[in-house]
């Protein structure tokens, strides 16, 4: 271990210790011995002022674990609604550098000399945090601009921070069975991924480019322009945004913006962002958001956004149609489909806390979320149950636009909104197009399939000769009539498969059947007959 770990591991262990948490996870397989030891840790863990002082503890501990402090608020399901509310507090703020650095910085990056890449460049900083620093500024060509300036070494103190954070959790993790339900190598992993996005401005860049095309349709959305050769892994350069922030026009009484408009303009937008594109703010609070001339939304910070593949989108927006309706019994399938629930769940119990669920929340008249989406992670903790991130960023984001939308217009139908969408996903989904496409797909799966199958069926045979197969079956076989009785249902049910794709001109599925049957038989005939 070098030096610099070292001494930053030593300070992580004072800071620990400061607030309590050295016992937390100092719990060993030596302590496990001590029960003292184990019923101390354990009431430490209930303390009520647990959040606070972990808060506190992160903020000590500088960038890295504000960052991950702030993660972890986004995930109550992992944390707890206690710990994320109290981590929500946590504050991002840090001593700005001083303009020769950033000057440093800044011509270093782009190449050239400050003077000569812009007619103006303002000394004082607009904005600054623990990774970055905002400068505004005037490009040669006359464009008024804000630049993100990523601060030196910010990249080398978090690798460094992770990696002590990873050994940490991992050793949590194996030793503590509290935190073990919380899965802080699955964590950190997660968080290693997110922040270096983060500290990668090159990724903002592109995030913005990909947004702004999403809307290049619709004029009531605007995305700042950004400036590709003033840009790189640790510059950014954008269209300097002036306009109105979220909280003044919520104040607002004159006639200046049209709240009603804004408030649907926000919600279809964001909506369009999850379940048309796929591809979505991940912290879409009203700091990120600003209002401009003529009530054109802005979206702003684009650093993080959550992205869903298509089969994930679908299976959401079926998830959402199903919310809407509130059928329980298809919400419930659908959550198993997805590999969210386990299929060996307690159905019922959870049905019965569902219906109390859509009971307390929507009533007679379901028109808005009114935080059921928490409720439903909430309830999702209870049964164990660990949400993908993407699928908490979305709820978690969902309920700040509908909170924003409310502002603006307490009257507004949320369910009205989504409606129109999950009717878009189900004519998409009768879309010849989008059919023959798929049939395309499984048409080559297919192929590959039966012209791997000779090959397959030669090293199950050879297997099979040298003893080398093994069948590991579920069910209790416990005699010949057993056997035999799997075999007949095997060879029936293979024999009145009329569709799939075929092969020897018989169903794929039905020969795939025919050859389980024929293992099974050599199996039970090595077994009963030359044993």
């Amino acid at each position: 271990m070098d030096k610099e770990t070292k001494k930053r591991l030593g300070e992580i262990r004072e800071a620990m210790k400061k607030y309590g948490f050295d016992k937390i996870l100092g719990q060993t397989a030596k302590s496990k011995l001590r029960p003292g030891e184990d019923e101390e840790v354990h009431n430490l863990l209930l303390d009520d002022d647990i959040p606070v002082k972990l808060r506190l503890m992160l903020q000590d501990l500088g960038t890295t674990f504000i960052k991950l402090g702030q993660l972890l608020s986004t995930r109550p399901d992992v944390v707890g609604d206690k710990i994320a509310d109290e981590l929500a507090n946590l504050q991002d703020d840090n001593p700005a550098i001083s303009y020769e650095e950033i000057k440093a910085i800044v011509e270093r990056e782009l190449n050239g000399n400050i003077d000569e890449l812009f007619k103006d460049f303002s000394h004082e900083h607009l904005a600054t945090a623990s990774i970055g620093q905002v400068h505004e500024a005037t490009l040669i060509t006359g464009e008024h601009v804000a630049i993100k300036i990523q601060k030196e070494g910010i990249t080398d103190k978090i690798d460094l921070d992770i990696r002590i954070m990873k050994y940490v959790a991992n050793k949590a993790d194996k030793w503590n069975a509290d935190l073990r339900k919380i899965n802080l190598p699955g964590v950190m992993e997660e968080f290693d991924r997110s922040i270096h996005k983060e500290i990668d401005y090159n990724n903002e860049f592109m995030n913005m480019q990909r947004i702004s095309l999403n809307f290049a349709d619709n004029p009531n959305i605007h995305i700042p322009t950004t400036y590709p050769e003033y840009c790189t892994e640790k510059v950014l350069t954008m269209e300097f945004i002036a306009g109105a922030k979220l909280n003044e026009v919520y104040e607002s009484t004159g006639d200046e913006y049209d709240k009603k408009f804004l408030a649907k303009s926000i919600l279809d937008s964001y909506l369009q962002q999850l379940f048309i594109d796929g591809f979505f703010h991940g912290d879409p609070h009203p700091g990120n958001i600003m209002i401009l001339e003529d009530n054109i939304v802005c979206y702003l910070d684009l650093g993080m956004m959550g992205v869903f593949d298509e089969e994930f989108k679908k299976n959401l927006s079926e998830l959402m149609v199903l919310f809407v309706d509130q059928d329980i019994d298809g919400l419930i399938n659908q959550l198993m489909y997805m590999d969210i629930l386990d299929y060996d769940i307690d159905t019922r119990t959870l049905k019965r806390d569902l219906n109390d669920l859509f009971g307390r929340y929507f009533g007679v008249e379901l028109n808005r979320f009114n935080g059921v989406l928490d409720e439903l992670l909430k309830l999702m903790q209870e049964y164990g149950v660990i949400l993908p991130n993407e699928f908490v960023t979305m709820a978690r984001g969902l309920s700040m636009i509908e909170a924003i939308a409310q502002n603006l217009d307490p009257e507004i139908d949320v369910f009205a909104s989504i409606k129109p969408v999950a009717k878009h996903i189900a004519r998409e989904r009768l879309d010849p197009k989008k059919y023959l496409k798929s049939k395309k797909s499984n048409f080559l799966l297919y192929q590959h399939m039966i012209h791997s199958l000779p090959k397959l069926l030669t090293r199950i045979i050879h297997k099979i000769d040298n003893e080398e197969f093994q069948v590991k079956l579920e069910v209790d076989i416990t005699d010949k009539v057993s056997i035999i009785a799997l075999i007949s249902a095997l060879i029936i049910g293979s024999s009145v498969v009329t569709f799939g794709p075929r092969v020897w001109d018989m169903p794929v599925i039905s020969v795939i059947g025919y050859i389980i049957a024929i293992i099974l038989s050599i199996k039970g005939i090595r077994k009963y007959v030359f044993k």
